[in-house]
């Protein structure tokens, strides 16, 4: 039997795809390209915009219209937050959660012997235990995600994922620790720490980031450890100043500001100021060599006029991203900024996305252009065309090279040369 993987969204959906594709394989499963013919297709869905479930539903009406005699099975965030939606595509034939993935085999087998549609969707709810799973490898890579934190206690006003993630919940140390030791022995070099809120990650509990990032750190076969999206009010000094002590920390800090307008950020509910962020950065670039800061930011938003946006823009030229992600509001039914209303023109959405996204580039392009005639560290992951080898800089730049030596999984000092659009060549 063959089974097709597509997954939408954040890394911690492509590690829990990762050990859903496991759970199948154990079984006798083949996992194919989600692009060649298949008997089961497993839609891994994200729900964070109106887009996300719009390739949701586009992906569900496409495999099943290609491959009629299939089963097409729904998971992830979508629905988990909105089961009803969900049930109406009927193009599923199992429909299940993000808190049961590890149910697929056994809803596959019922969906099997009764030849009816399986809906099975569980709730999450306070006082959830973390989900107990791990992986063994990463789709054949020398870097992967590990989840180790889940849901969201934060309830910003436009954000769906408390309702599709729940409450903050984390992997314990020991089970950490158990599962790094087997990707590393299973060739493993890098490993990326990843969770809903994974700044979050502790809470409640005796041990916290910093502690993760240790138990990585203290892997001889691990090379490096990078942190995935962060909180910027859940980073404090003295996590700073200990981070920094780990020679295997990868200083490339992806935070998720939103907004560089202050009554924005209050709209948003978000927990600082435009000035608190921008003291973070200061903190992260003096007390790391070579620090690379990197962003989310959404326009658009209620009631952002103007002025609101030029705050924003201003904020990013003053902060310098190595890279910024910028995409328009979408709102979410059953979010606090629902009850307000979408007030602000698709149009101007668009106009202000692409006025942020062409100011971002040319910063990038900046940033990229200063690197020339700079020595760098990469470690090599894949070899992208026949002696052309990419890997990746400690502050997550892509910098590819030729070589007729198999680089893979090696660590090299090259001189950037040139760039070309997002990445850098090196010699």
């Amino acid at each position: 039997m063959k089974a097709a993987f597509y997954t939408l969204g954040c890394k911690v959906n492509q590690y829990e795809t990762e050990y859903m594709s496991e759970l199948l394989k154990n079984a006798g499963f083949e996992i194919v390209s989600p692009n060649e013919d298949a008997d089961y297709y497993i839609v891994n869905s994200c729900t964070v915009t109106a887009t996300a479930d719009q390739k949701t539903r586009q992906n569900i009406r496409k495999f099943k219209r290609k491959h009629p005699d299939s089963v097409v099975i729904l998971t992830g965030c979508m629905p988990q937050a909105f089961p009803q939606d969900a049930a109406a595509l009927n193009d599923a034939d199992i429909i299940l959660s993000n808190k049961n993935d590890g149910d697929i085999l056994q809803l596959i087998n019922e969906y099997n012997q009764s030849e009816k549609r399986v809906i099975n969707i569980e709730e999450h709810k306070s006082g959830d235990a973390f989900w107990d799973c791990s992986i063994n490898t990463f789709n054949e890579r020398i870097r992967a995600f590990v989840k180790i934190e889940d849901g969201c206690d934060r309830f910003c006003s436009y954000c769906i994922i408390p309702k599709s993630r729940g409450r903050v919940r984390s992997k314990k140390p020991e089970q950490l620790k158990k599962e790094i030791d087997t990707l590393a022995n299973n060739g493993i070099k890098e490993i990326v720490l990843v969770g809903i809120n994974l700044s979050a990650y502790g809470k409640g509990e005796d041990f916290n980031i910093v502690d993760a990032v240790k138990i990585c750190a203290e892997n001889e076969n691990i090379k490096r450890i990078r942190l995935g999206s962060l909180e910027p009010d859940h980073i404090t000094d003295d996590i700073i100043d200990e981070l920094a002590k780990i020679k295997k920390f990868c200083p490339q800090f992806h935070l998720s500001l939103q907004s560089g307008c202050n009554k924005t950020l209050k709209n948003m509910n978000r927990h600082y100021t435009a000035e608190e962020y921008e003291k973070l950065c200061t903190k992260l670039r003096t007390s790391f060599d070579d620090a690379s800061i990197t962003t989310d930011i959404m326009v658009g938003f209620h009631e952002e006029n103007d002025e609101d946006f030029k705050e924003t823009l201003n904020f990013v030229n003053k902060i310098q991203f190595e890279k910024v992600h910028t995409f328009p509001y979408s709102e979410r039914e059953g979010t606090a900024a629902s009850r307000k209303g979408d007030n602000v023109p698709k149009k101007i959405k668009e106009e202000r996305a692409k006025i942020l996204i062409n100011e971002s580039e040319k910063i990038r392009e900046r940033y990229l252009k200063n690197l020339i005639g700079k020595t760098a560290e990469v470690l090599f992951e894949n070899e992208i065309e026949k002696n052309i080898y990419q890997g990746y800089t400690k502050s997550y730049l892509p910098v590819r090279i030729k070589s007729t030596d198999n680089l893979i999984g090696k660590t090299i000092q090259v001189k950037i040369s040139d760039y070309c659009g997002e990445f850098a060549i090196a010699e």
